[in-house]
């Protein structure tokens, strides 16, 4: 076991996943200054490591490498070494991810660079064993080629950085009017790429990526089209049954290693419960269905019982390994479940949730309903047991740190379970949270992008600031209390000035006061989580509906440009900029209200969609004056707007 080094200067850092690597025998820099001038003084290359504290093959590599003495020395003798945690520095993550992504073909996490003191890169990867193996060079001996390689042919690596920084440092400018027809390419992909027998999109691995299931559920909402709503409940169905939902303990994994959802790469991320409970809510309310309100309030429960702060930020994540090992923590055997349960219910349970002495992983098993036909909730009474003796069993890795913009996704998500539920424990949560963000995250009207131990970290990138924009929307929307709105323009007032590009549309992904790094890139392609640039699509059709007289319509014009410059090779990677392009195309139902008194609006979230638009007036305008001395809403959609009424009538919720 390796022993503990004494400790380096990453010590003095707040990020759990530094803090992991703060006694490695690698003498690591924090990102900064002082590791480049040191570069440049000694000669060296650098070696840049990017990860997160609950990633796999982060600790896979660290306990194989960055532990071990003598690749510590070969680290330390021939480089300067960086660690950066990407959740902290998405910035410097997402130039690089490029990078790795363009020497490899993929990208993933560890991302290991090796690049000059200028921070060019010259040669990138991912995980490296420590000795040749897996069909790749292990980092020993490649550390050791590219060290003989600095020393004997430097020009040629320096050429190639020159190169790799030209080729990104590209921009993309295409100016293209964005066409209905993209959607419409869009739901051919998703057609194209949809497994029927077991739901999800493309092969294994299986990612929820629950934002191409909110677009389809709108096409559904907007166009009657069944397939999409379909598509989005069988996999919503499978999602459930499979291992990738945690049976005992709700939530939901990271993503599914097999085809089916059985088997999941057992880390639970903040961003993906939040999305999944969108997706859960709104076809809830397209359907009517009560068991996609029991899984958005099961996976809810989860956050608020386990990762929730006293304070009421939310957390990061849970690792997917306990005592070393992935998945041990949420594995059973059937002799567990007859000894906690007994032997008649046991043997029940272990039946229902397909616990069985062959197992379904390494020989043991994790908790599933594929094979079940009908699913229940008859063994509520013995899940706390089992629950309790899971923890007690082994404990998971939490890391505590508080993301501005996971949060937000989160304070959105119970925003919606709130107004399908009419529970208001979510919209306590979601406001609570909120409060977090302004107490903790936000000084002198800028948002700051991660805290921890006391302390905020690092001004706040594009997501951090079109998320809580998205969130306050979401608030708004489930309060009504303007407030909310209110803060939303001035957080986009914020970032329009300090991210966005004036001349070609897009909003860089660092303020133009950030640091100042070898790109300034605008990311577009939604992945695990929608990109800021789709997220702030949405939220300038939103205002711009909401307030069209504040000239929203003039930036938003030219962020949907860029958007469909980026979209139109590959639609389906951007849901959530199809989802406002819909908007955009086809409005969403706008109803303004002049309330009589404040009491006539409280239940309108409840009896208006998630895609309605809702603006309530202080009072009677000449504009929108009060009909019949009542309460008057005035609805527009399809590009029309309908006569003044003084109630709702079904057909218009």
């Amino acid at each position: 076991m390796h022993k503990l080094s004494k400790a380096n200067r990453l010590i003095h850092e707040k990020s759990p996943y530094l803090l992991q690597h703060a006694h490695n025998p690698v003498e690591w820099f924090p990102w900064g200054e002082e590791a480049f001038e040191k570069a440049k003084v000694e000669n060296k290359p650098i070696f840049l490591s990017i990860g997160y504290s609950t990633c796999h093959w982060c600790h896979v590599m660290a306990h194989e490498s960055f532990e071990d003495e003598k690749v510590a020395e070969l680290l330390n003798q021939n480089y300067i070494s960086i660690k950066v945690d990407k959740e902290e520095r998405p910035d410097i993550d997402s130039i690089y991810m490029s990078v790795c992504q363009a020497f490899t073909g993929n990208g993933g996490w560890p991302t290991s660079i090796f690049m000059t003191w200028e921070q060019k890169p010259f040669f990138a990867g991912t995980y490296f064993p420590k000795e040749n193996g897996y069909g790749i060079i292990g980092f020993k001996k490649l550390l050791s080629t590219i060290h003989e390689k600095w020393e004997t042919d430097r020009e040629e690596l320096v050429q190639s950085a020159e190169k790799i920084v030209e080729t990104f440092g590209k921009e993309n400018v295409t100016k293209d009017k964005a066409e209905d027809t993209l959607i419409d390419s869009a739901l051919e992909q998703y057609r194209q790429s949809y497994d029927e027998e077991y739901g999800g999109f493309g092969i294994a691995p299986k990612f929820p990526a629950p934002h191409n299931l909110l677009f389809l559920l709108q096409q559904y909402e907007k166009r009657g089209d069944k397939n999409s709503l379909s598509m989005v409940e069988n996999t919503l169905l499978q999602l459930y049954k499979g291992g990738i939902f945690d049976h005992i303990g709700y939530g939901f994994s990271r993503y599914s290693t097999d085809r089916r959802f059985l088997v999941p790469h057992f880390e639970k991320m903040l961003y993906d419960n939040a999305l999944l409970i969108l997706a859960y809510c709104k076809t809830y309310w397209l359907t009517q269905n009560s068991f996609y309100l029991l899984v958005a309030e099961k996976t809810a429960k989860y956050i608020l019982r386990e990762m929730t702060s006293e304070d009421g930020g939310f957390y990061s994540a849970q690792d997917a390994d306990s005592d070393g090992e992935e998945g041990k923590y949420y594995v059973l055997e059937p002799a567990e479940l007859i000894g906690i349960l007994g032997e008649e219910v046991g043997e029940a349970f272990n039946r229902y949730y397909d616990i069985t002495p062959k197992g379904n992983f390494m020989g043991k098993n994790i908790p599933n309903l594929l094979e079940n036909p009908h699913i229940s909730d008859g063994f509520l009474q013995e899940l706390p047991k089992v629950y309790e003796y899971r923890k007690q069993r082994t404990k998971l890795h939490l890391d505590d740190k508080i993301l501005t913009s996971w949060n937000s996704l989160m304070i959105a998500a119970l925003c919606w379970l709130y107004r399908v539920s009419k529970n208001n424990v979510y919209l306590n949560a979601a406001k609570k949270a909120q409060q977090f963000i302004e107490e903790r995250l936000y000084q002198n009207g800028t948002l700051f992008v991660s805290f921890r131990d006391g302390k905020s970290k690092q001004k706040g990138f594009l997501d951090d600031y079109a998320n809580n924009i998205f969130g306050l929307l979401a608030l708004y929307d489930a309060t009504l209390e303007n407030s909310y709105v209110d803060k939303a323009k001035q957080l986009l007032s914020k970032a329009t000035t300090d991210f966005f590009d004036e001349k070609n549309g897009g909003f860089y992904l660092y303020g133009k006061n950030d640091e100042k790094l070898i790109m300034r890139p605008k990311e577009s392609y939604d992945g695990a989580i929608p990109s800021g640039n789709s997220v702030m699509a949405y939220n300038l059709v939103r205002l711009a509906q909401l307030f069209p007289e504040e000239g929203f319509d003039i930036n938003l014009k030219r962020q949907l440009d860029f958007l469909y410059g980026e979209a139109k090779q590959y639609p389906s990677g951007f849901a959530m900029y199809l989802i406002a392009l819909s908007n955009y195309f086809e409005p969403s139902q706008m109803i303004t209200v002049v309330p009589e008194n404040k009491e006539d609006a409280q239940n309108l979230p409840f009896i208006t969609s998630t895609g309605s638009v809702v603006k309530v007036l202080d009072g009677p305008t000449e504009a929108y004056p009060l009909v019949n001395n009542k309460t008057t809403y005035y609805i527009c959609q399809k590009y029309s707007c309908l006569p003044p009424v003084n109630e709702l009538s079904t057909s218009m919720k």
